[in-house]
């Protein structure tokens, strides 16, 4: 993806760091890559979606069955006893009785090109008491094939392989979701990882907020003891302490929340001390220089969306299925043919009185089954057919219903590609355009934070001589809090506005995520979440600040 990273950058700053207490758990340092790695290694949600394309891909293989040889065989022996129905077979008091055994194996497939063919073998014996069989007991042979050939409709497509074409990009598109899901992670990670930096460093900003209203409160405890104070006036120093406190307590709910939640993207549950390991993260917001090429990175993105990629995949399907159903309006027209060889052996009784009754054998022949085996093989008894069967509805038949359906399904996803890449590139732009407006924002939210301290630092020494009140030290201390704020939310946003703008070009970004800051701005209004954001500061409200104020008149 191209650069995102604008000019010109604010000089690197480091984020202010949290005293926090020895962790219960492990901890573990990890830089932005490393925690990428490990979520590509052990996210469970990862591991689901890489299953998916083995699962497709069976499909895949079930098609490629539909082409494979099959044999069949079957062995079968019968005995039969029956009352005579001719005195011509046996007499009339003598059942007639046969018994017979008969063997078969074949082969049959269906062959890519939509015919099938079949080769078969039967051998059998038979023998009874019929009095006029000159073959007694026989055995036949008989080998056969058969092969039909679709002329027209099947013929260069048929269902089988259009499954094929379709579950081959299917497994494609399964693919392509996992790239999506991948680079989803990666750019969850990021921003989660982002999201724990940030909220330690507004930990910091809180804590230290906290330490300067508690010295505000000492140095107005100690003027009271002196008598230049009124005892009243410190309720002012005591009230901001505690509102000071509270955001200390948020703060450290933002942070743990930040942490359960990169903690759910790198661990699996399943890993020892899954809850209790803490994440150290090691890398600070670069701000690097690097121009923001918006051209080229709407062109990769063209080429390289899954989603569009996904979609191009889907009318390759769309496309294949008008195919499909222009072959199926085609006449049927099925070529068959069938062979077939026989032969027979077994023994031949021969009688000098062939009349009614006949007499008994007067010398008997052996035909064996390398007889028969030699009638099949050479040839001396074939059978053969050609065929051919032509079938062709007349009307509006489902088949050209299917076909005016698919074609209409086929110009409707053409304008939702139009549509999904119209949008694609909004998306970029927008992007492109947030990255640029984030960094200018840390480099003013910068100037802001140094001016707050400088106006602090103003404020106490004029305070400390008796030119300034409580009032106007401690809105100071809000307004730098709130400053700093800003700076944290600005270098958040930005970061996240770079992450997104980098996997835009590969996947689409929906929802924003993430954590809001703790902390009043100069209205006394806590500073908010992005895009999909969940607000925890507190408000400082109008009744507050109206009772500040008339301390202030009151000292005056």
């Amino acid at each position: 993806p191209a650069p995102a990273q604008p000019v010109p950058p604010p000089p690197p700053e480091a984020l202010p760091q949290p005293a926090t207490p020895p962790q219960a758990g492990p901890v573990r340092s990890v830089t932005i890559n490393e925690a990428v790695a490990l979520a590509l290694e052990q996210n469970v949600s990862l591991r689901v979606q890489r299953m998916t394309p083995e699962i497709v891909g069976l499909d895949l293989a079930q098609v490629y069955a539909a082409w494979l040889p099959a044999l069949a065989g079957n062995l079968l022996y019968q005995s039969l006893k029956q009352p005579p129905s001719s005195f011509l077979q046996t007499g009339e008091d003598t059942p007639f009785t046969q018994d017979q055994l008969i063997g078969s194996f074949g082969v049959e497939q269906v062959l890519p090109t939509g015919g099938s063919y079949a080769l078969g073998y039967e051998a059998s014996r038979t023998e009874n008491n019929n009095a006029f069989a000159t073959l007694n007991p026989a055995t036949r042979g008989n080998l056969t094939f058969s092969f039909t050939q679709p002329l027209l409709r099947n013929r260069g497509i048929d269902n089988t392989r259009l499954n094929l074409v379709v579950s081959r990009n299917n497994r494609s598109i399964s693919d392509l979701d996992l790239r999506n899901t991948v680079v989803g992670t990666v750019r969850d990670v990021k921003n989660a990882y982002w999201d724990v930096v940030v909220a330690r460093s507004n930990l910091a900003v809180q804590q230290q907020t906290l330490e300067l209203a508690r010295q505000t409160l000492g140095d107005n405890r100690k003027r009271v003891e002196v008598g230049t104070m009124a005892p009243i006036d410190i309720v002012q120093a005591e009230a901001e302490e505690a509102s000071n406190e509270e955001n200390v307590i948020i703060a450290e709910q933002t942070l743990a929340q930040a942490q359960d939640r990169l903690r759910a993207l790198l661990l699996d549950p399943g890993t020892p001390d899954f809850f209790d390991t803490t994440f150290e993260t090691t890398e600070l917001p670069a701000l690097a220089a690097a121009p923001v090429d918006v051209d080229a990175a709407v062109a990769a993105a063209i080429a390289n969306r899954l989603d569009l990629q996904q979609a191009r995949k889907q009318l390759e399907n769309n496309e294949v299925r008008i195919r499909f159903f222009q072959n199926q309006v085609l006449p049927a027209i099925g070529a068959n043919v069938d062979y077939g060889l026989a032969g027979l052996g077994g023994t031949i009784n021969q009688r000098d009185n062939t009349v009614f009754p006949p007499g008994p054998p007067t010398s008997t022949r052996q035909r064996g089954y390398s007889d028969v085996v030699r009638d099949i093989f050479g040839f001396d008894f074939p059978t053969w057919t050609v065929s051919l069967q032509v079938n062709y509805p007349l009307g509006r038949n489902p088949n050209r219903i299917n076909l005016e359906r698919a074609r209409l399904q086929n110009d409707q996803s053409l304008l939702q590609l139009r549509d999904l890449e119209r949008q694609v590139v909004q998306q970029v732009r927008d992007l492109a355009r947030q990255v640029n407006t984030n960094l200018k924002r840390v480099a003013t939210t910068r100037a802001a934070r140094s001016l707050a301290e400088r106006r602090l630092e103003a404020e106490q020494k004029k305070f400390g001589v008796g030119l300034s009140t409580t009032f106007n030290v401690l809105q100071a201390q809000r307004d730098l809090a709130a400053a700093r704020n800003n700076e944290q939310r600005a270098i958040l946003d930005f970061e996240k506005s770079r992450v997104d703008f980098e996997a835009s070009q590969e996947a689409s970004i929906s929802g924003g995520g993430g954590i809001s800051l703790v902390g009043t701005s100069q209205q006394g209004n806590t500073s908010t979440a992005g895009a999909g954001g969940t607000q925890v500061g507190t408000q400082q409200n109008g009744q507050q600040q109206g009772g500040t104020q008339q301390q202030q008149q009151r000292q005056q």
